[in-house]
């Protein structure tokens, strides 16, 4: 008897030769904490595929499309899996093609990875496709160009057959390419950025540069919405939260109104890379994208770079602003980015901030206030708060803070909820 099983297809990683199998040993890792929901029986490698059986029935139905949204993951394919007779196989192939949806045409494709099965791939083409003519007698077999396709798989003593499948996000699991700082806030940009890093490897480690106490924590809590909706597929194990406002009133009163943006951009990328060294991340990651706001100009981007050493990497420098929607609704984030909330991008704003910024005048103003005093006081201030997922490890020195702010943070999140009520 047929049961229904997960093929979990990928592409990038199947080109990394000798660390190939790391590679794959990640991903599945990474597969079983998106499943953590589900009754997941076992998950193993087969022939080019990893394989996710379940241990009650229609969860496979359930999980096929969370399974598609994992990073790493190029394609999964909901399949029946069936013992090397062919009864069982044939009968499976017709109920994958009837479940496919509406077709005019379609094509079996067989491939076996073991050569003690008697029957060649093409023997097995003509065999379960006289099959599925005489089931779909109204429908035309084409081998290009047709709308559905019935794979059938023979891998060591049994067959995988489906026709359902769906494209997964693709790139790299993550936890293959290290630790990244995110600069998160609560609008559309930044956790777009921080979903496209997360896609080629990177753990990303968002820090949040919150308005408080000039402004609501609000933001606060679309962060953590945010870090949620990207959640079971994408891992975010930490977000830290920069009370940045008093630091904000200080650089307003002491600098050149046109350069307070980018003073405040040089102070948040400077204690970034802080926590950057506290975390052992190697970059920094923005939503930034050329031109689509005062201090996005090469010029200003320049002026704010400098003040850090390490690598700041910016996904969305070349995409527009409709790009960038498309893909916050693709990953679920939009709908929460769009709500209102008061936060430090919009705190103290000149009328007419500088778009061409010059580094001798920029100096100057990084000089009419204690720079590394405030750096040194925001660094010192950090709040954080844990999220459920393995790829992160947590830097040694942070971890005795954990119990109190996590205790702190339900506190808050208990009372915006009742506030929320009234």
């Amino acid at each position: 008897m047929a049961s229904r099983v997960c093929l979990v297809h990928y592409h990038e990683i199947g080109l990394k030769g000798n660390n190939r199998a790391r590679f794959e040993r990640i991903l599945m890792d990474n597969i079983k904490a998106a499943l953590a929901a589900f009754s997941v029986a076992t998950i193993t490698r087969i022939s080019g595929h990893i394989l996710v059986t379940f241990s009650v029935s229609g969860e496979a139905e359930r999980a096929f499309p969370l399974i598609a949204k994992v990073p790493g993951v190029a394609r999964v394919s909901l399949a029946f899996h069936t013992n090397r007779e062919p009864g069982e196989y044939c009968a499976a192939a017709i109920k994958a093609l009837e479940e496919f949806g509406e077709f005019n045409s379609f094509k079996v494709v067989a491939r076996r990875s073991n050569t003690d099965y008697e029957l060649t791939s093409m023997d097995l083409n003509k065999q379960v496709g006289e099959v599925l003519c005489n089931a779909f007698p109204d429908k035309k077999v084409l081998m290009k160009g047709c709308d559905a396709q019935v794979h059938v798989l023979v891998v060591q003593g049994s067959v995988y057959v489906y026709a359902r499948s769906e494209r997964g996000v693709g790139g790299l699991p993550q936890g293959s390419a290290g630790k990244v700082v995110t600069l998160l806030s609560s609008g559309i940009d930044s956790p777009v950025a921080t979903w496209l890093l997360a896609r080629r490897g990177a753990v990303p480690v968002p820090v949040h540069f919150s308005g408080r106490p000039q402004t609501a924590d609000t933001s606060e809590y679309l962060c953590q919405d945010i870090i949620q909706a990207l959640a079971p597929c994408v891992q975010v194990g930490r977000l830290y939260v920069i009370p940045f406002g008093d630091c904000q009133r200080e650089i307003s009163i002491a600098c050149p109104s046109d350069l307070r943006v980018i003073m405040y951009r040089r102070v948040m990328y400077a204690v970034a890379e802080r926590i950057a060294q506290l975390e052992g991340a190697k970059a920094l990651v923005t939503g930034e994208s050329l031109g689509q706001v005062a201090s996005q100009t090469l010029e200003n981007i320049m002026a704010v770079n400098e003040v850090v050493d390490i690598p700041v990497f910016r996904p969305l420098i070349g995409s527009d602003k409709q790009e960038i929607i498309a893909r916050a609704e693709q990953i679920g984030t939009y709908d929460i980015s769009t709500q209102t909330a008061p936060d430090c991008c919009t705190l103290f704003m000149p009328r007419r901030p500088e778009t061409h910024a010059k580094l001798d005048e920029v100096h100057a103003a990084w000089e009419m206030f204690d720079h590394e005093a405030m750096i040194q006081q925001l660094v010192d201030a950090a709040e954080y708060i844990d999220f459920s997922a393995p790829t992160y490890k947590p830097p040694r020195c942070m971890r005795e803070r954990h119990d109190e702010l996590e205790i702190r943070y339900q506190r808050k999140s208990a009372e915006g909820k009742l506030r929320s009520l009234f």
